[in-house]
């Protein structure tokens, strides 16, 4: 048998106890009452704030009550609004097409901010197709660890390969979302990761940095940033939850 390639981060200092935590947290959190009669709204609430996120993270930062009331047209905006909106309808298709995915998403991502025929298409370096074929075979089936660790991976090699034109890193958030989603960690996509990243964005920029390094102290920084993101995200949902049932 082929050894799974990313046990190792596992035995990383620090970081199994961090996932457990942000695993207990994210339990906690989906388990609020407001779930129970009001899960869509917590859902696309929680879509809403991600998108906000997700933009300001590439450069456009916007008040979340003006994107709500449709006033900010910037096409980056725009495309991390839509990529929101279509990741549970691409939650299934996801582990057995991660490449097909992938081009989606910067099809949604990156519509009026690259040309036309470059949407949905990879740079062309060998390299870069060599890196996209291994991450797809992680998601595909390719390792065993625990889905925050598989998401965190993807997020961190996408972010740093930057595989398409233009706002890239809407694609690498979106498709660490669908990690998430897809193993049923987080089904709904409730929980807001992206809140965590931006809340958190001096530490998201240095990690990712370090993630590129690959050794063990700057794969170990990143994972540590990417949980405690998850566990703002799970805090986020609860914020939320408690918003929507005082409003009630």
């Amino acid at each position: 048998m082929t050894a799974d390639p990313l046990a190792p981060l596992l035995a990383l200092a620090d970081v199994a106890p961090a996932v457990e935590r942000a695993r207990d947290r994210v339990d906690q959190a989906l388990r609020h009452r407001a779930l129970r009669r009001h899960g869509g709204q917590v859902a696309a609430e929680v879509s809403l704030r991600s998108a906000v996120a997700s933009a300001a993270l590439e450069g456009y930062a916007h008040d979340r009550e003006s994107v709500r009331a449709g006033t900010v047209t910037d096409p980056v905006s725009q495309g991390a609004l839509r990529v929101a909106g279509a990741l549970p309808g691409l939650t299934e298709r996801w582990p057995t097409s991660p490449r097909q995915v992938l081009a989606r998403l910067h099809v949604l991502a990156a519509r009026d901010v690259v040309p036309e025929n470059e949407l949905g298409r990879p740079v062309a370096d060998p390299v870069v197709a060599a890196r996209l074929d291994g991450l797809a075979g992680l998601v595909a089936g390719g390792t065993t660890v625990p889905p925050l660790v598989l998401a965190a991976v993807v997020h961190g090699e996408l972010l740093n390969l930057r595989p398409f034109a233009g706002p890239s890193g809407l694609v690498a958030r979106g498709a660490a979302r669908l990690v998430l989603m897809s193993t049923g960690f987080d089904p709904r996509g409730l929980v807001g990761v992206d809140v965590g990243h931006r809340e958190r964005e001096p530490e998201y920029v240095g990690a990712a940095g370090a993630f590129a390094t690959g050794t063990p102290d700057g794969l170990r920084s990143w994972l540590r940033h990417y949980l405690a993101a998850v566990e703002l995200g799970a805090d986020q949902l609860t914020a939320v939850g408690d918003e929507i049932l005082a409003a009630a």
